[in-house]
């Protein structure tokens, strides 16, 4: 076979499996897919979204990048759909000293936004949680000598805070494959490891949120060197234990980009509905995307 067919069958035979994964991922889910929405360089100049939190009624959005930066905005639908994105400028986040962040402590990965409207961020590189009162007032949370134990590349990329007020965060790393994650609490001002997640395959927490239905969701994200796979699990936590786990959603590879924001809300339906942000790593073959899925239940 001459070598350019034999490529464009291979090329062929590689979208077909990629097409069959994809049914495979969706069929039995508990989620429905409702549409996704490029949001281009053009527009925020800015890119590496690795946090995302909405309004209650999903019309509103805020998101920091891995460079330190924080936008607003507003999502625009035609009745389910995504169709545009009206956004604010990007605002740095500033450190202690009232200078904007740079560096090695630059990189804001989890976003949770407390109910008086306090931002919360975890960074890695300098492994820490702070909380901002906008983007120029920060707080350091308490910080344990365990968080600078933890891997470089590989700090608290999932954090979410609970209708009781409390932060909950883990590692993107266990350090073995067999190793459960550790999630740490924030509470009385103090962090301390609640309990275990449970590590199931190759997939490594990037974001995490508490729904309207007061269980916690958590993004997670694998990487075959080619393409990104997602995964979408849902708990019940108790004080110190975990009551329930399912998986709502396994994506096939190549599906969507790098995943990595997560907000839970409800919407008119009474639906609850999972709206995601990517990442693109700062590299023009990625892309920044808003991507929907609705809870079927």
């Amino acid at each position: 076979m001459p070598l350019f067919r034999l490529l464009r069958a291979m090329a062929v035979g590689f979208l077909l499996t990629l097409s069959l994964a994809a049914c495979a991922a969706q069929s039995g889910s508990k989620l429905e897919f409702v549409g996704r929405l490029d949001w281009p360089p053009s527009a925020h100049h800015l890119g590496g979204f690795s946090g995302l939190e909405l309004s209650a009624d999903g019309s509103r959005f805020t998101a920091i990048s891995d460079r330190g930066g924080l936008i607003t905005g507003r999502l625009i639908r035609q009745g389910p759909k995504l169709v545009a994105v009206d956004q604010t400028a990007p605002q740095p986040l500033y450190n202690t000293n009232g200078a904007p962040l740079r560096g090695a402590k630059v990189d804001a990965e989890g976003l949770a936004i407390g109910p008086d409207g306090r931002l919360y961020i975890s960074f890695e590189g300098h492994h820490r949680v702070w909380s901002y009162d906008g983007a120029q007032k920060p707080r350091p949370l308490d910080r344990p000598r365990a968080f600078t134990a933890l891997q470089g590349n590989s700090g608290f990329e999932a954090l979410a805070i609970a209708a009781d007020g409390r932060l909950y965060t883990l590692p993107e790393r266990s350090g073995q494959l067999t190793r459960p994650f550790p999630v740490w609490r924030h509470d009385d001002g103090r962090w301390s490891i609640a309990f275990d997640l449970p590590r199931r395959g190759g997939f490594l927490p990037v974001g995490a949120d508490f729904g309207p239905d007061g269980r916690f969701y958590l993004l997670e994200r694998a990487f075959n060197g080619i393409s990104f796979q997602s995964r979408l699990r849902r708990f019940a936590f108790g004080e110190n234990r975990i009551l329930s786990e399912e998986t709502l959603l396994e994506t096939a590879p190549h599906r969507h980009g790098n995943l990595e924001g997560l907000s839970v809300w409800r919407d008119a339906t009474g639906a609850l509905r999972l709206t995601m942000l990517s990442d693109d790593n700062f590299r023009g073959f990625q892309r920044s995307e808003f991507v929907e899925y609705r809870l079927t239940e």
